[in-house]
């Protein structure tokens, strides 16, 4: 729910003046005004929401979550993943994994920004999803090296020792300089996946983050495998494993013959193939075998 707030506060602001539903994030003490989405970053918010929520490793998933592992930082990514109490007030600790929609107008310097400050407060990915031109998902990772996760920026360094990918020159000029804390980012592109390990359990689809009937198709695998199925055919082969059980249940019925404790149990481990042939041994030859 959001509160209507009459003004902002001055600045340097710390997070516990910033209420749910107020319009901005907080860096070093900044107010970052936050806008609305638009149609087809709301949408695919949704649809990459569901996908990320269902993977059966997730212990939970949230959207617009304000992370705040110090006073003076407020971020709320799109997506989150990881170690979500369901409880008020703002996360502590930076999910593990994070997802972000860029579309036309976005502020790329700010962007930056926050990826690095993410990076360094312990999130492990950023997942950049850009909707305009060529839709694309950015791997932006912590470096394996990277320091202590204070989420402190240090003193400038040449922007050649970054390892961050190139700025626009407008984003280079107001971007802070922060320790090396991701690795060079790459690019995933339609058909490819993107993979989170100790968060998910599947690889992501790149498609499924923005593309409704991809990510239909991936979160119904990740139902099915948290009900104990690998897939839509795992399902459709229970199926007709039931079916089968079932008419040789009726033949046995049917011919008087009995099915003791050990035959049922044989029954249930039976694969499709050898209950198909079970089923026509009895019709041809009217006994248990």
């Amino acid at each position: 729910m959001k509160h209507p707030m009459s003004a902002p506060p001055r600045s340097p602001v710390t997070a516990d003046q910033l209420r749910p539903g107020d319009p901005y994030e907080l860096s070093e003490g900044r107010l970052v005004e936050c806008l609305p989405t638009g149609r087809r970053g709301g949408r695919s918010n949704l649809v990459g929401g569901e996908v990320l929520d269902t993977d059966p490793a997730v212990e939970a998933a949230g959207v617009d979550i304000g992370i705040s592992p110090r006073p003076d930082m407020l971020r709320a990514p799109d997506l989150v993943v990881g170690n979500i109490p369901d409880e008020p007030g703002w996360a502590t600790a930076a999910p593990p994994l994070a997802v972000e929609y860029a579309d036309t107008g976005q502020d790329e310097a700010e962007l930056q920004r926050k990826i690095e400050e993410l990076l360094a407060a312990g999130t492990r990915w950023v997942w950049v999803v850009r909707l305009h031109g060529t839709r694309r998902v950015e791997v932006h990772e912590a470096a394996p090296d990277a320091p202590e996760r204070d989420a402190t920026p240090a003193a400038p360094a040449p922007l050649s020792a970054r390892a961050t990918p190139p700025l626009a020159p407008a984003a280079r000029a107001a971007a802070r300089v922060w320790p090396q804390v991701r690795q060079p980012a790459r690019v995933a592109v339609a058909g490819e996946t993107l993979e989170a390990p100790g968060v998910l359990r599947n690889a992501v689809p790149v498609e499924a983050l923005y593309d409704r009937s991809a990510a239909h198709e991936a979160t119904l695998r990740n139902l099915l495998q948290r009900k104990g199925y690998d897939g839509l055919d795992a399902v459709r082969d229970e199926g007709r494993r039931q079916g089968l059980r079932a008419a040789v249940r009726d033949l046995c019925e049917l011919l008087g013959i009995a099915l003791s404790p050990e035959r049922e149990a044989s029954l249930d481990a039976m694969d499709e193939a050898a209950l198909g042939a079970l089923r026509e041994h009895l019709k041809r030859d009217r006994r248990w075998p």
